[in-house]
């Protein structure tokens, strides 16, 4: 056979796996909705494991890779949960009716729940200074429009925030008011003062980013401001998905983003900063690139693409956000210490302690 007549061959191929993926998917929309008739869970770990442990079987029989046929099942069970996840969500219709106004609704966590409340049934706004492809209603200032929106979202920067909530104190609208920042003792004062108006209000932080579509093993915490009725409330909204929902206090919250993301922030920022500091250009490092520089530097990229404001805010406007930094200080000073004094034993001793601790983790 000729090149030509290999890739025609090679072609047709690819369309016979892509006709059988619509087939898989169709499938799957059918067990979506047995599952939900019969009200049987969306996530079957031990199905998966089954059906990975199959893939991996028949390509060693098959004389391929069976990591390559593990990672492209694994590709298929995330996109088949991602599509049952949004049929459960999308009928529960617990927003029929209802209207939920987002301010803030034009940035990127203010579109996700635009979209994610909009496959609930709810009639979306937003009230943002900014121009929105959300197709939703963008009702400007919201401030000069009547509250009576049965859900209202505080999806602005920190600093912003502290501000609409304290303003809406002053309005008492009468719908569930829920605050998504990624910091809450900035906001302390505005949530107290929110409660004392009488006002159904609760704050909430999804752990993930806009992009996230499946939200199965991602966390959404809940911090309770003194009315449960409202954090109950709120919950309900994420019944239907597969996230982990976890119960913090304020003050829990922030001491622990200070590590989960001041922390890790911080770190990718020194090795960028160190990185465009040394003089070296990133193609010609990633010539004598490894698996762990690889890695680090996906991670950073991500990070310096990033929002730098709100980075910013995550390591400015935590009231415990100076521990992590200087956690982090302490423990670069003693790695170069160890190192200039050619403490091979202690530098040992120094990975030995961060392995116990890591695999000590759930």
């Amino acid at each position: 056979m000729t090149l030509d007549q290999l890739r025609l061959r090679l072609t047709s191929i690819d369309r016979q796996l892509i006709a059988l993926v619509a087939d898989r998917q169709r499938v799957v929309a059918e067990i979506g909705a047995h599952k939900i008739e019969n009200t049987v869970p969306t996530r079957d770990y031990e199905r998966e494991r089954e059906v990975l442990k199959g893939a991996r079987d028949q390509a060693v029989e098959l004389g391929l890779e069976p990591e390559l046929a593990e990672d492209i099942m694994r590709e298929l069970i995330r996109s088949s949960l991602t599509e049952q996840e949004r049929t459960r969500i999308a009928s529960q219709t617990r927003g029929a009716g209802k209207r939920a106004l987002i301010i803030g609704g034009a940035g990127k966590m203010g579109r996700w729940f635009g979209g994610f409340l909009g496959s609930q049934g709810y009639a979306i706004e937003i009230a943002d200074p900014a121009n929105s492809d959300s197709g939703a209603r963008n009702v400007g200032d919201w401030q000069s429009i009547e509250l009576d929106h049965e859900l209202v979202i505080v999806a602005t920067p920190i600093k912003i925030a502290a501000e609409v909530l304290g303003a809406l104190a002053e309005r008492r609208p009468p719908g569930l008011i829920i605050d998504i920042g990624s910091l809450k003792t900035p906001l302390r004062e505005s949530l107290a003062r929110l409660v004392d108006a009488g006002c159904r209000v609760t704050s909430i932080h999804p752990m993930f980013g806009p992009e996230t579509r499946l939200l199965s093993g991602r966390h959404v915490v809940f911090v309770d401001v003194g009315v449960v009725e409202a954090t109950a409330e709120a919950r309900m909204l994420f019944e239907s998905t597969m996230a982990e929902l976890i119960d913090m206090t304020l003050e829990e919250h922030d001491r622990l983003i200070a590590y989960v993301l001041g922390l890790s922030h911080a770190l990718n920022l020194a090795f960028f900063t160190a990185l465009a500091e040394s003089g070296e250009l990133v193609p010609r490092l990633k010539t004598l690139s490894s698996t762990t520089f690889d890695a680090q530097l996906e991670v950073a990229s991500l990070v310096a693409s990033d929002n730098p404001h709100l980075y910013f805010e995550i390591q400015a406007l935590n009231d415990y956000g100076s521990d992590a930094l200087e956690a982090l200080g302490e423990a670069t000073e003693r790695i170069r210490r160890l190192v200039a004094e050619r403490d091979s034993d202690g530098f040992a001793e120094l990975m030995k302690a961060g392995r116990r601790y890591l695999e000590s983790r759930p």
